[in-house]
């Protein structure tokens, strides 16, 4: 079994690769729950909301991983955590979000290089775009966390995550 994890902040085309890759390599897929939750909802997540999709992001996870011998995530709970960090200053979930994401096989790291669409309440703005981007790659890099960076259009990041995936050293 292999896990790929795409993280990104939002905007930067994590669903769409995701969603090409598992086609490509005809691989499970686990989307994002978060987007799910808020259309259920109708709004973003509080801060006491956030461990439940933290720990349903990782159980859909890992429920593809018991089916699947190549699963694409879009997104894993670091995503969740860091959000947790970013908007309500609460470090609880990182600890556990990175001991998840060491599990990863791969991490593809989608630039924030695309241009910035609009998604009702889901996205914040370029701006907090960039800050988040940021502090994902101090996270990773202060944790020892490998990535491979994913930027330009569809076809090269497609291109790009293929070749990483295909390499013999992305274990």
């Amino acid at each position: 079994m292999k896990l790929v994890a795409l993280l990104g902040a939002e905007c930067t085309g994590k669903s769409t690769l995701a969603e090409a890759l598992a086609a490509h390599f005809q691989a499970g897929l686990v989307r994002e729950y978060l987007r799910e939750w808020c259309a259920a909802q109708g709004r973003t997540p509080q801060q006491h909301e956030q461990a439940h999709i933290a720990a349903e992001q990782a159980a859909r996870i890992e429920a593809a991983a018991r089916e699947h011998e190549l699963v694409i995530c879009d997104t894993t709970p670091l995503i969740t955590a860091l959000c947790s960090e970013h908007y309500f200053g609460d470090p609880a979930l990182t600890a556990g979000a990175l001991a998840f994401q060491r599990r990863c096989d791969l991490t593809l790291l989608c630039a924030p290089d695309l241009p910035w669409e609009a998604d009702g309440f889901m996205r914040d703005g370029p701006g907090v775009r960039a800050a988040f981007d940021a502090r994902l790659r101090a996270a990773l890099a202060g944790h020892g966390l490998g990535w491979v960076d994913i930027a330009g259009g569809d076809a090269t990041r497609l291109a790009t995550a293929i070749a990483a995936l295909q390499r013999p050293s992305s274990r």
